[in-house]
C-alpha cells in the first residue's frame, strides 16, 4: 500500500501515513474552508488501511497547534473510526501531543479522550 502524504499549507496540517511502520503524523492547523473535502482522501486511504491486515497494530500522532470546528468534528470522526478498529481487536494508540502552555489543547485532548473506550488515548506535553 502506497503512503499517503499531504504537505503542510497556512490553513492545513502535514499529514504523513506510513502503511509500513504503522504510523500515522498529523501536524500542524487545521482550519481549510472544507475540512470534509480536505480530510476525504485521510478517510479514504485509512478505509483501505484497515480493511487490509487487521491485525498490525497502528500509532496516530497528532500535535494541532489551532483547529476550527469542522476540524474538531473530522477529528471525532477519525478518533472514533480508531476506535471501532481497537474495538475488532487491533493495537491502537493515539498520541495527542500539546504544547505545555497550550491550556486549550489539553482540554481539547481530555476531551476526546473521555469519549474513547477502546483505543489507548495518551496526552503527551512538549516544549519547544
Amino acid at each position: 500500500m502506497k503512503d499517503l502524504v499531504i504537505e503542510a499549507t497556512k490553513s492545513t496540517p502535514l499529514i504523513q501515513f506510513s502503511a509500513e511502520e504503522g504510523v500515522l503524523v498529523i501536524r500542524g492547523e487545521s482550519y481549510p474552508e472544507n475540512a470534509v473535502s480536505f480530510y476525504e482522501s485521510v478517510f479514504s486511504w485509512l478505509e483501505v488501511y484497515f480493511n487490509q491486515d487487521k491485525n498490525k497494530p497502528i500509532t496516530l500522532d497528532i500535535q494541532m497547534a489551532y483547529f476550527n470546528s469542522s476540524s474538531s468534528k473530522i477529528l471525532m470522526d477519525l478518533f472514533d473510526l480508531f476506535e471501532e478498529s481497537s474495538s475488532e481487536g487491533r493495537s491502537v494508540t493515539i498520541n495527542w501531543r500539546y504544547h505545555e502552555e497550550n491550556e486549550m489543547a489539553l482540554e481539547y485532548g481530555e476531551e476526546f479522550q473521555e469519549d474513547l473506550q477502546e483505543a489507548t488515548f495518551n496526552l503527551v506535553s512538549y516544549t519547544n
